[in-house]
């Protein structure tokens, strides 16, 4: 065994460049920082979406139309998705926890029933919303409309 031949174990030396360690490290200095400006200095933080100054892309494009802050989504059912759930599950009464439990709507969901196809069996319908033509299919079978 030489002095040459000895070289540090595996894992016990970092591969990293040493900036800020002397002029005759070749990174002393500005330690590859350049000179002046925003970026050479501590607590730069570049804003997401800055271009060097240039106008953002999202202050250069045009905006149009309102959105109103109010506004209630509703998740649109049908009828014949409600007669396919009452064929499927046996089910003559259909609120929240049931079109939650077969997959229709999640739990924060406000639910709209809607007059789309054909409804066969009476059923107790809950829900947040109705078209006036949900209603009245509904009803003529002997059924019942809940508003939650």
């Amino acid at each position: 065994m030489k002095l040459f031949t000895l070289t540090p174990n595996e894992g016990s030396t970092k591969n990293r460049k040493r900036i800020g360690r002397g002029t005759g490290s070749g990174r002393g200095g500005t330690s590859t920082r350049g000179h002046k400006g925003a970026k050479s200095r501590s607590g730069y933080k570049k804003k997401i979406g800055f271009e060097g100054g240039q106008m953002p892309l999202q202050r250069r494009v045009p905006k149009f139309g309102f959105k109103s802050l109010n506004k209630v989504e509703f998740k649109p059912v049908n009828l014949d998705t409600l007669q396919s759930l009452s064929e499927q599950y046996n089910l003559s009464v259909v609120d929240m926890e049931a079109l939650v439990s077969h997959g229709i709507a999640s739990k924060n969901d406000k639910i709209k029933v809607l007059g789309r196809g054909e409804l066969t069996a009476k059923l107790d319908v809950s829900a947040h919303q109705f078209s006036a033509s949900a209603v009245e299919a509904i009803e003529k079978l002997g059924g019942t409309v809940n508003k939650i």
